[in-house]
């Protein structure tokens, strides 16, 4: 199931490549990559992992509430990451010039999804 709604994402949005369920810890729940993409997308999400503890505690700091989504844009491709719960989080990376609201919205919209198939 995570690995179709993955998919569903990553084909649905012009111009992304992979997307990843994960935990806060780093670790990989499932993955989806197009055939000719050579992004490590686990590895990404292992990086990210520090990231997005960090980005919590400055919210917390901040008193500005739980984060919802992080989006990281460098040179080579964007990774847009949202959270499900304070266990998981879904993430989609773009190529430059890729479609950006619709990867946003399409993370939105299956976030429920995933989040009831996680249990």
């Amino acid at each position: 199931m995570f690995k179709e709604t993955l998919r569903e994402i990553v084909e649905g949005t012009d111009g992304a490549v992979a997307g990843l369920l994960m935990g806060f810890d780093g670790i990989e729940i499932d993955k989806y990559s197009r055939d000719d993409s050579e992004l490590d997308i686990q590895t990404i999400g292992m990086e990210l992992s520090g990231v997005l503890g960090g980005i919590g505690r400055a919210t917390q700091q901040l008193e500005a509430g739980v984060a919802r989504e992080v989006a990281i844009q460098a040179e080579k491709f964007t990774i847009v990451v949202r959270v499900l719960n304070p266990e998981y989080v879904v993430a989609l990376a773009l190529n430059p010039g890729a479609n950006f609201g619709k990867g946003r919205f399409l993370l939105r919209v299956a976030a429920p999804r995933l989040l009831e198939a996680l249990g």
